[in-house]
């Protein structure tokens, strides 16, 4: 009666009852072996982890790409678009450049209460967050800095646009891709694959042909420009490509070295301080020339009334916006040198719009032109999809695989 009996259980360490008084039963010891509890918890992520993480970057990707066609689908037709309108101005009576200038800058104002709407309402207080924000200095220094280059940019490219019929014009914009790799180069650390040297050498050779055109077929609007103002519509064109390269390139750095964040509220920013301020240094300009004294009569003598004067320049400054806002989406998304490639498609696609509102001459030379454009976009598109491809594999190769050990192990 007075015997101890130990019962060894495999999931427990010892189970000991004193069968000597029949009344009482003791449990001393029930400790529940938390291996094989460990075990149970490894075996099921190991078929949980792995496949929720795929799919979840198989969906991020998807998106991700879908914001890189809608973006691309901004810069394409509004870009195309704001051309139009604005060669329009100048075929209608339109006289001031620096008007044309605020019209590419000044419709910021309609991002403000998508802006404040879609803001987050709740801000991270954690230190080491806090910490890696830039100073206020900084980035008043940011927004002046690119906002005067915006405005000067602007400015030559209403020059080039004022000066030269929208075919030239368009091709020479063309340029701002191979200023912007340049300065891709030094700034961003880019680097030139064969797939990027092609689409570049495509769309290179996409305007030279263009350039054959005009030469051939628009005599007589060529005629209609004294060779003075062709070179320095030529020339302010050119510079406005170099700036817009490298605005592009200076934006991709300020996001990737100084924001260090590609959140709504950090391209928001990006896009209504630097508009500001390249808004207001074109009003001081407007006045300082002098230009606005002819605005009213500008607007009585506009060949299509009052009413669409308006409403010209109006569309403009909305249409140069979502062009903004499609660029910086390309930038935050892919690269500077995207964004441009993006832009550059239009090259073409503005003598064959031209065609249908100015009734411009269509001939087999702009059909090769387009062609050859689009084969460089699908050029470059398909060297982020190799990068994307590879960055998928890296992270995939990254996932640590989940081991069960064995039950000896686990009892030892």
């Amino acid at each position: 009666m007075g015997e101890t009996q130990e019962v060894q259980h495999p999931h427990e360490t010892c189970l000991t009852i004193h069968l000597g008084e029949p009344q009482e039963v003791q449990l001393l010891s029930k400790i529940e072996t938390p291996g094989v509890k460990e075990t149970n918890s490894l075996e099921g992520n190991s078929f949980r982890g792995p496949m929720n993480e795929s799919t979840m970057s198989r969906k991020k990707m998807y998106y991700r790409w879908f914001r890189i066609a809608i973006h691309s689908a901004l810069v394409l037709v509004c870009g195309s678009a704001a051309v139009l309108l604005g060669r329009l101005y100048y075929n209608k009576g339109g006289k001031s450049k620096w008007i044309g200038t605020l019209a590419q800058l000044g419709g910021f104002p309609i991002l403000l209460p998508y802006y404040f709407i879609s803001a987050p309402k709740k801000f991270s207080t954690n230190n080491s967050n806090h910490s890696n924000q830039p100073s206020v200095s900084m980035l008043a220094f940011i927004y002046i800095s690119i906002g005067l280059l915006q405005a000067v940019d602007c400015y030559l490219y209403s020059i080039g646009l004022w000066y030269l019929p929208v075919s030239t014009y368009s091709l020479i914009c063309s340029s701002q891709l191979a200023f912007n790799a340049f300065f891709s180069y030094f700034l961003n650390s880019l680097k030139f694959t064969p797939y990027i040297i092609n689409s570049l050498v495509l769309l290179t050779i996409s305007s030279t042909l263009l350039v054959f055109q005009n030469e051939s077929s628009d005599d007589s609007d060529s005629t209609q420009i004294s060779k003075k103002k062709y070179v320095i519509g030529f020339i302010c064109t050119v510079g406005a490509s170099a700036g817009y390269g490298l605005w592009l390139s200076l934006t991709q750095l300020v996001f990737q070295k100084v924001m260090k964040r590609e959140t709504f509220k950090v391209v928001m920013d990006m896009i209504i301080y630097t508009s500001f301020v390249a808004t207001c240094a074109t009003v001081v300009g407007l006045f300082a020339s002098g230009e606005w004294k002819g605005l009213k009569n500008e607007m009585n003598e506009y060949e299509m009334g009052k009413a669409s004067y308006v409403l010209n320049l109006t569309f403009t400054a909305i249409l140069w916006q979502l062009f903004t806002i499609g660029c910086l989406g390309l930038i935050r998304e892919v690269s500077s040198l995207f964004s441009n490639a993006i832009s550059v498609l239009g090259v073409p696609i503005v003598p064959m719009l031209a065609v249908i509102f100015f009734h411009d001459k269509m001939h087999g030379i702009k059909a090769i032109s387009m062609v050859l454009a689009i084969w460089g976009i699908i050029s470059y598109v398909y060297q982020q999809y190799i990068d994307d491809t590879k960055s998928k594999n890296r992270n995939t190769s990254h996932i640590p695989k989940t081991s069960v050990p064995p039950l000896e192990e686990v009892h030892r």
